[in-house]
């Protein structure tokens, strides 16, 4: 019998990266798994890989702007902007990275806490970046500012519900190799990709979070590539992007 057996596991941006790794990990140790994303096709595709393994989830395709439709338990959906300098961000980029990165992150937590405390405990795990510690040109503004703040957000998550039983952690990853480097000016390409984590390691992360005894917590976990790669040409592309005639 899996550890997380009889408990209930609601994962956002399921589809593919780290929420695909999460919940397929996350089924093996027994939880009735719920992915949800924007995509549906995708997240048939993880409910069939987890069923193949015998595990147990079904599939829900929701806007996670939409307060209506928003439950989470682990908050990971990402989206990051073109443009990276905050001298180049366009308004409505900025609004769509916040929205996602922070503000479906305020909405899922909110929905899912009342059951949380009427059971007396339960477990958030978020995944922010390490952006949230380094902001830089690698993340860009937008994309650093939301996961400070999410990283704010779950801290006071934590300080305040933790004597009702809730966890709340946050998770601080570096670069890892996930559809959302697609959206980088200049997009890594394989040999740069070698040398980043992979989101089976961010899975793990979330696994022991989860499955920790109620009477623990962990309240941040900072990961990183053991290997350092060197970012100068990203960095100087980054700089550039969305500027006028390639900016400066």
């Amino acid at each position: 019998m899996g550890v997380l057996e009889g408990q209930v596991a609601i994962v956002t941006g399921a589809g593919s990266g780290i929420g695909r790794e999460t919940a397929k990990l996350l089924a093996s140790e027994g939880a009735q798994v719920v992915v949800t994303g924007r995509r549906k096709a995708p997240l048939d595709a993880v409910v069939g890989e987890i069923g193949a393994a015998h595990g147990r989830a079904a599939a829900r395709a929701v806007d996670i702007e939409d307060r209506e439709a928003a439950v989470g338990l682990v908050n990971n959906a990402g989206y990051s902007s073109r443009a990276r300098s905050i001298r180049w961000v366009p308004k409505d980029e900025w609004d769509g990275v916040i929205n996602v990165n922070l503000n479906a992150v305020y909405t899922l937590t909110q929905a899912v806490l009342p059951d949380m405390i009427e059971r007396g405990g339960g477990t958030i795990v978020t995944v922010s970046s390490a952006a949230a510690l380094r902001p830089g040109l690698i993340g860009g503004a937008p994309y650093g500012a939301a996961k400070a703040g999410v990283r704010n957000l779950m801290g006071h998550v934590h300080n305040v519900l933790r004597a009702k039983g809730i966890r709340a952690t946050t998770i601080m990853p570096g670069e890892v190799d996930t559809p959302i480097l697609s959206r980088r000016p200049l997009v890594p390409d394989d040999k740069a990709r070698a040398t980043m984590m992979q989101p089976e390691d961010v899975a793990r992360a979330v696994l022991l979070c989860a499955t920790l005894p109620p009477r623990t917590v962990i309240e941040e976990i900072v990961m990183s590539p053991t290997v350092a790669r060197d970012w100068s040409v990203d960095v100087a592309v980054a700089a550039r992007e969305g500027g006028p005639d390639g900016g400066s």
